[in-house]
């Protein structure tokens, strides 16, 4: 009895492409999930705001309390009554992060597009770039000198912070940002292909006195999807949110400019609710 099962590891990450061939615009599968995962983000709110009505009911309330979850629970939880100015962004990479990590579970899909290091490296890189305009914007120079020296800190230790603060921020953490995503649904991309190829030698290829283990491996794998759903939407949501958490910094300093933050919440929120609430009355 032979167990050993030939596995060819560049078939579960790399094909060749099969369009446009030899140019810049050249898809493989991955490119072309990036698209379809796109196209479904797209599509679940675009029927989402299709008939809008005062008293949002069917995909009408799930696509306002989805993107309500992001506006509330993390843009403005996080940054602050400006968060509702960036809750569009942040709304943008959840749902984007989340139907690239569905596909890892839909069947003859099963492949996480966010396994692919290009995609998380790209959607790191355009936060970074976001966080560090911000920064600019809001304080000048200072955004640099303030990251680099926190206040309050003995004048000993400045120096040390400061290459500590510019290699965790400034060079670091795009990396960390990537390679979190990344690598979370790489292991749970590689679980899942493992098991299901047990399962397939066990109960099709050699079926017979080792059928039992197949059925063992079937069930680990179903209950490796479960769990693999949990991942998908934690994953997006900690992307997100240390994305948020990124944009407040940048917005209101390491500290310094931060308290009273909590005492300012509410109130803008509020209004902004009201605003709301005004416009739906209008169109009543």
């Amino acid at each position: 009895m032979n167990l050993a099962i030939e596995l060819d590891v560049n078939h579960l990450f790399f094909w060749d492409p099969f369009l446009f061939e030899g140019t810049p615009f050249e898809m493989n599968r991955v490119s072309l999930l990036m698209l379809v995962g796109a196209f479904a983000c797209i599509t679940f709110f675009f029927l989402a705001s299709r008939k809008q009505s005062i008293v949002p009911k069917g995909m009408q309330n799930i696509g306002e309390s989805a993107y309500l979850f992001v506006r509330d629970k993390i843009a403005v939880d996080v940054i602050g009554p400006e968060g509702v100015k960036y809750a569009g962004y942040l709304c943008t990479i959840f749902f984007f992060i989340f139907f690239m990590n569905l596909m890892e579970i839909i069947p003859l899909i099963n492949f996480p597009v966010t396994s692919r290091m290009a995609i998380p490296a790209f959607l790191a890189f355009f936060t970074y770039i976001i966080f560090v305009v911000i920064g600019f914007a809001k304080h000048g120079f200072h955004y640099i000198t303030g990251t680099l020296f926190p206040p309050g800190a003995p004048g000993w230790v400045k120096p040390l912070l400061a290459l500590i603060e510019l290699l965790s921020v400034f060079v670091f953490r795009p990396f960390t940002l990537a390679i979190r995503l990344f690598a979370n649904l790489l292991a749970g991309h590689v679980l899942l292909t493992i098991f299901f190829l047990f399962t397939h030698e066990f109960l099709i290829t050699d079926f017979g006195p080792t059928a039992p283990l197949g059925l063992v491996t079937l069930l680990v794998a179903c209950g490796l999807i479960l769990f693999e759903l949990l991942v998908i939407g934690i994953q997006a949501y900690i992307f997100t949110m240390l994305t948020a958490f990124y944009i407040a910094e940048s917005i209101h300093g390491h500290g310094d400019e931060a308290h009273g933050h909590e005492d300012t919440h509410a109130e803008p929120v509020r209004e902004y609710e009201g605003i709301e609430e005004a416009k739906r009355a209008a169109a009543a």
